[in-house]
C-alpha cells in the first residue's frame, strides 16, 4: 500500500452539506502556517507570535523541515510563490541548482547511464535552499537571519525523531553507509541490530547546527560594521556560496565522487521571475515558469475549460475518463518541451498556454477509450512560428509494456514537501522545497544532505530537446507551488510534495473547490486519480509511459471500475489516492482564513 499518498473517499452532496472530514479545517484570522512535520509547523507559529510576517514564518517553517529531514534536505532546492500586498502582485522565486562542471551528456553516458543518478554525489546539483532563504528574507521578510533559524539551529542541537524519518534511515541504511559523512550522522548505533536513531530518540547534527551558526555568525559580524539589515543577511549568502562553508561543500562532494566545484557555488544565483498564469472559470491560477512542471497544470485546466466537470458528476467514469485524457496530453507536452528557459532553444510557452491550442488539443482527444497513443502536440503556430522538432515529435515515445512495480510506484513519489503560510497585512507564501531526501549524501562537515535534482535531465534530445543536461542548466523538477487569485485579491495557496503526481493532485484539488463547492479540507481529503501515462522524472532506467494505468480510490463503485476496464484502462486500487495537499483559502465574506492540511502523514497546520 502506497502511503506516500493521502485521501479518503469522500461521501459528499452537493446539495449543500458534506460527510466530516478526517481532520478538521483550520481557523485563524490573523494568520496561518501549514507545513509537512508539526514541529516545523510550531517553529511558524513561534515567529508569527514574535511579530514575524509570512515570509519569516514559511522561511522558519522551510528550514526546519530541512533540519528534520522531511524528505528533503538542506542541500536542496526551493521554488516559491508569494504575494506582495503592497504591490498587489506574486513574484516566483527561482532557488534551483544547477548542473556543475563537467556534468554533460557525454560524461554520464560514459559511466553506462541511461539519465543521470538517482543518488550519491553525482546527482547533486548546487544547492539551492540556503541562498534561497537568504534572498526571500532579505527581500520580503522583517526579521534577522537569526531569529529565522534559531528553531532550526534548536532542531538541530537535538530532537525527538519521528518514527517515519528513524524508520526511513534504517530501511535506507545500506546505501548511507555508502558515504562515510552520511554514516556519521544518520547511524548512531553502528553495528547495532537497529542502527539508526529510534523514534523518539534525540537526534543530534552537530556538525548541521556548526554550518546554520556560521550562517548566523556572519549576519552579526557583517551588523557590527554597519551593514544594513538586507546586507548583513546578503553577508551569510555569501559565506555559504562564496566562503568557507563553500570550500568544505566542493572538496566533500569531490572527495566522495561528485562534480561540484568552488566556482560552480560562487556563480550560481537566485533569480526572481514572472510567474505564468492562465484564467480558469474565472479565477486566475499562478504557477512557475518552465523550468517546473506546472505550465502543465495551467495546460490542463485550459483543457477542461471546455468540460461541464459538475454534470459529469464527481469521480464518474465519464470525468475520470476526460481527467486522465486531459492530464495525458498535458504530460506529454511537458515530457517534450519544458526546461531551463535561461538555455536555448526557447520553450513555446506562449502556445502551449494559449487557449487556441487547448481547444485544438480537445478536438483530438478520444471522448470513448483510453488513447495510449498520445503525443505532445504541436503550440509553435499558435505563436506563428514553425515548430523546429517535428521529426523528433513522429518518433516520440515509447510506451512500457512492462506491469507497474512497487519499484515503480516508490519512484513516482520521491521527497519534497510543501510550505504555506499567510497573514493579516496581506502577505501570502507557498513554497514546494524538495531534494536531498534520505538517503542522501551528506557534503562533509557541512551537515548538508546533497541534492539529488541531476536526475530529472535527460541524456538524450530525442527525449526533450530542451532538458539536455550542461553544466550550469537547470533540470526541469516537479516542484510545483501555486497560487490562484480572484477579483485581484488571494483566494488560495496550496501545493502538495510526490514528485510527478503533483500537478495532477493539484489539478483536482482545485477543481473539487472551484467545481465541485468543496472546502479546503474536503478538498485536500478527497479522493482523486493519478495516471502513470507520462515519463517519471525521477527513478531508475524504468521511466517510460504506462498506458492506461489508473490508480483510483478502492471505494470505487464497482460499476464505474467496470466501465473504466471497458474504456481501456489498467486499474490500481488503494485507500490513498491524493497526495498530502496543504492549502489556505481566503474567507473574504468573513476575513479569514480556512486551513487545510493533509489527513494522512505528518503534514500540520496552525492558526490564529
Amino acid at each position: 500500500m502506497r502511503r506516500f499518498l493521502i485521501g479518503t473517499c469522500l461521501l459528499i452532496s452537493f446539495a449543500g452539506f458534506a460527510q466530516q472530514t478526517q481532520k478538521p479545517p483550520l481557523h485563524g484570522k490573523n494568520w496561518m502556517a501549514i507545513t509537512g512535520k508539526p514541529l516545523a509547523a510550531t517553529a511558524g507559529a513561534t515567529i508569527f507570535q514574535q511579530g514575524g510576517n509570512a515570509v519569516d514564518a514559511s522561511l522558519a517553517m522551510m528550514a526546519a523541515t530541512c533540519t528534520m529531514w522531511d524528505v528533503l534536505a538542506w542541500g536542496g532546492e526551493a521554488q516559491a510563490l508569494i504575494y506582495n500586498p503592497k504591490t498587489k502582485k506574486i513574484i516566483a522565486i527561482n532557488a534551483l541548482g544547477v548542473a556543475p562542471t563537467g556534468a554533460t551528456a557525454e560524461f554520464f553516458k560514459s559511466k553506462g547511464y541511461t539519465y543521470p543518478p538517482e543518488y550519491g554525489p553525482l546527482a547533486a546539483v548546487t544547492p539551492g535552499i540556503p541562498g534561497g532563504l537568504c534572498h526571500m528574507l532579505a527581500e520580503y521578510g522583517t526579521m534577522s537571519l537569526e531569529q529565522v533559524l534559531k528553531p532550526a539551529m534548536e532542531l538541530a542541537a537535538g530532537y525527538p525523531i519521528e518514527a517515519q524519518t528513524a524508520n526511513s534511515i534504517e530501511n535506507q541504511k545500506t546505501r548511507i553507509k555508502e558515504w562515510p559523512y552520511s554514516k556519521a550522522v544518520f547511524l548512531p548505533h553502528l553495528g547495532e541490530k537497529r542502527e539508526a536513531p529510534e523514534a523518539g530518540e534525540i537526534f543530534v547534527q552537530q556538525d548541521l547546527y556548526n554550518t546554520l551558526a556560521k550562517l548566523v555568525e556572519a549576519e552579526k559580524q557583517a551588523l557590527k560594521k554597519g551593514k544594513s539589515r538586507k546586507e548583513a543577511i546578503m553577508a551569510a549568502y555569501d559565506r555559504f556560496y562564496k566562503g568557507d562553508i563553500a570550500k568544505e561543500y566542493a572538496r566533500s562532494c569531490q572527495e566522495q565522487g561528485g562534480l561540484i566545484t568552488e566556482q560552480d557555488l560562487a556563480n550560481w544565483k537566485v533569480i526572481e521571475e514572472e510567474p505564468l498564469h492562465v484564467n480558469y472559470r474565472g479565477v486566475e491560477v499562478y504557477k512557475m515558469q518552465q523550468w517546473t512542471q506546472g505550465p502543465m497544470m495551467l495546460q490542463a485546466l485550459n483543457l477542461l475549460e471546455n468540460f461541464d466537470l459538475k454534470a459529469m458528476g464527481y469521480n464518474s467514469a465519464n470525468y475520470i475518463h476526460t481527467m486522465s485524457q486531459v492530464l495525458n496530453m498535458s504530460f506529454a507536452d511537458r515530457d517534450f518541451y519544458y526546461g531551463d528557459p535561461y538555455f536555448p532553444p526557447e520553450e513555446p510557452m506562449k502556445g502551449l498556454l494559449s487557449k487556441e491550442y487547448a481547444k485544438e488539443r480537445v478536438k483530438q482527444m478520444n471522448r470513448e477509450r483510453n488513447d495510449p497513443n498520445v503525443k505532445p502536440g504541436d503550440p509553435y503556430p499558435y505563436e506563428g512560428k514553425n515548430n523546429p522538432y517535428l521529426d523528433l515529435l513522429k518518433n516520440f515515445g515509447t510506451a512500457s509494456t512492462e506491469p507497474i512495480t512497487q519499484k515503480y510506484l516508490d519512484d513516482v513519489f520521491l521527497g519534497t514537501t510543501s510550505v504555506m503560510s499567510a497573514d493579516k497585512e496581506g502577505w501570502v507564501v507557498s513554497i514546494v522545497p524538495s531534494g536531498g531526501w534520505i538517503p542522501s549524501c551528506i557534503a562533509g562537515k557541512t551537515g548538508m544532505g546533497m541534492s539529488q535534482r541531476m536526475q530529472s535531465f535527460v541524456l538524450d534530445a530525442k527525449l526533450n530537446p530542451f532538458n539536455v543536461v550542461e553544466p550550469g542548466k537547470r533540470p526541469r523538477v516537479t516542484l510545483t507551488p501555486g497560487l490562484a487569485m480572484k477579483d485581484g485579491k488571494p483566494l488560495i495557496a496550496f501545493g502538495v510534495q510526490g514528485g510527478d503526481t503533483q500537478d495532477q493532485n493539484l489539478i483536482q484539488f482545485l477543481v473539487n473547490m472551484l467545481d465541485f463547492g468543496m472546502t479546503v479540507q474536503e478538498a485536500t481529503e478527497a479522493a482523486n486519480i493519478n495516471t502513470y501515462q507520462y515519463y517519471l522524472s525521477l527513478g531508475g532506467n524504468d521511466r517510460k509511459p504506462k498506458p492506461g494505468n489508473l490508480l483510483i480510490q478502492e471505494d470505487t463503485p464497482p460499476w464505474v471500475k467496470k466501465e473504466l476496464i471497458r474504456m481501456g484502462y489498467k486499474l490500481s486500487t488503494d485507500d490513498r489516492t491524493s497526495g498530502p495537499i496543504n492549502a489556505i483559502y481566503f474567507d473574504w465574506k468573513h476575513n479569514s482564513f480556512w486551513g487545510g492540511s493533509s489527513n494522512h502523514g505528518e503534514d500540520y497546520g496552525i492558526g490564529w
